[in-house]
């Protein structure tokens, strides 16, 4: 039997859905983790042949030694893939090293640093305006170079859904947000972004031989906060004709110019004033329940056709089917410690909906949304009308309660 190794994984979502298919296609799903509380776990995960716990990933002598050890074992490995930042470009790396597929290590390289892919994209037109905060000026020196530029975003360079992610629209915000990054991240350069206004719209991608593929493009639905959660999903996007074409002339610049010709990754973009401009890029496919929604909405499993490109082979990215489909996130306004849920087998029955997902388990503590992280439960609708599935996801989301206890 041949093996996949896959390099991380949460403990829901697409890296989640990643093994149980590995597993499905009739692989040996070995997962490398370094989230020791997994091997105590290991009966949730039943799709995993083996799992091993090393305390750095990106340790690479040790990686490699694993790797060696399966191999001789009569496991021969045909891949090693990561859905998870920011193991992407490394297993990419080291399948290209021991002589499995060969894909574009070094853009994807580029996607998992978001200074790295400004740099290299800011001749393009989708590039906004951003600048690099070295921590080489005072704070007030800071102010006075940028206030009247605000609002604008601040971020760290290896963010990932949206955490650490901030909006400035006044000087204050501006000094709060300047004085959270220097707590928490003392000496890390900063990342700074003009504000978009527009839609937004995730974009996922996949590259074989050179040949791009935009498999579903998805308006979200962002939280109004001061972080940006997003908490609904439209498949598929309205865009006229002239914004679709567009918007493939974007993405194929974008794509060629970080030189992807083998591998995947999804775009959020922003269409401002006429103009299609690139929030963030990641190395990947997007996470959450991204793969139900695409399936449902498509008929593609971009989660297997993602596996089969990193095995060499073909995806096929073909639609089956041609259906609407609205995701609803939940979330929370208060923080305290999970009791019960309800709701969940009355949303399931409504008509139309196709997945309720609950997240966390009875005495989990919980919080209002400063990540994408602190989304704890969603529904899945598909209809024939974009009407019919909102309506149905909404109606079914309503039925979810959380129930707790205050801290």
């Amino acid at each position: 039997m041949q093996t996949i190794v896959f390099l991380g994984s949460n403990k829901s979502g697409t890296s989640r859905e990643a093994l149980r298919i590995s597993t499905e296609m009739g692989y040996f799903t070995v997962l490398i983790t370094d989230r020791k509380e997994f091997l105590k776990q290991k009966e949730e995960f039943p799709e995993v042949s083996q799992m091993m716990y090393v305390e750095t990933i990106l340790d690479k002598e040790k990686i490699v030694a694993i790797l060696k050890d399966i191999s001789q074992d009569l496991k021969p490995i045909c891949a090693v893939i990561s859905f998870i930042d920011p193991f992407v470009s490394f297993a990419a790396m080291l399948s290209e090293e021991i002589g499995l597929t060969s894909l574009s290590t070094n853009a994807l390289s580029i996607m998992e640093e978001k200074t790295k892919f400004r740099t290299r994209l800011k001749n393009l037109p989708t590039s906004p305006v951003y600048h690099v905060i070295q921590n080489n000026l005072t704070e007030q020196e800071y102010i006075e170079q940028y206030k009247h530029q605000l609002p604008l975003i601040l971020k760290t360079p290896v963010s990932n859904g949206s955490k650490d992610v901030l909006l400035a629209k006044t000087i204050q915000e501006f000094k709060n947000s300047l004085h959270y990054f220097e707590k928490k991240f003392p000496g890390v350069p900063v990342l700074m972004e003009e504000y978009l206004e527009g839609t937004q719209y995730l974009i996922e991608v996949i590259v074989y031989k050179k040949r791009i593929s935009i498999v579903a493009v998805i308006e979200q639905e962002i939280l109004h906060s001061e972080r940006f959660i997003i908490t609904g999903y439209v498949y598929p996007a309205v865009l006229k004709e002239a914004e679709y074409e567009n918007l493939q002339t974007a993405v194929t610049s974008i794509i060629n110019e970080l030189g992807l010709m083998n591998g995947n990754c999804h775009l959020e973009m922003r269409n401002s004033n006429g103009q299609w401009k690139l929030i963030e890029i990641n190395p990947r496919m997007s996470g959450g329940a991204m793969n139900r929604i695409i399936q449902e909405g498509t008929g593609i499993n971009l989660v297997k056709e993602t596996i089969k490109l990193y095995l060499g082979e073909k995806p096929i990215v073909e639609k089956t089917e041609m259906n609407h489909v609205y995701a609803k996130f939940l979330t929370i306004n208060t923080k305290g410690r999970l009791v019960k849920v309800t709701g969940k087998n009355r949303a399931s029955n409504y008509e139309g909906v196709k997945e309720v997902y609950v997240k966390p388990k009875k005495g989990a503590i919980l919080t209002k949304p400063y990540s994408l992280g602190n989304r704890y439960a969603y529904v899945i609708a598909a209809s024939s009308t974009a009407e019919q599935a909102k309506d149905a996801a909404l109606k079914a989301a309503r039925e979810i309660k959380f129930y707790l206890e205050p801290l």
